[in-house]
């Protein structure tokens, strides 16, 4: 059974991705395996942080009572 990672281990593979592409010891065969998850991570982050900018968007207009319809997480 495969578990979802959170935000932060993903940023924390990522980072890691980063480093071992620094390190001259990949090969390039490895690097282009380790671009392809990096790009997928990024491209996963960045989808998490729309739906966060959009659920604080919306609570901040709940908060200012300019809210049309209840928010349900």
């Amino acid at each position: 059974m495969s578990k979802t990672k959170t935000f932060e281990e993903k940023m924390q593979r990522l980072e890691e991705i980063v480093s071992l592409m620094g390190d001259s010891k990949v090969t390039l065969s490895e690097s282009v395996k380790l671009y392809k998850e990096g790009t997928s991570l990024v491209e996963s982050l960045e989808k998490e942080l729309e739906k966060i900018e959009d659920t604080v968007s919306i609570l901040i207009r709940k908060t200012e009572g300019h809210v049309l319809e209840d928010y349900d997480e």
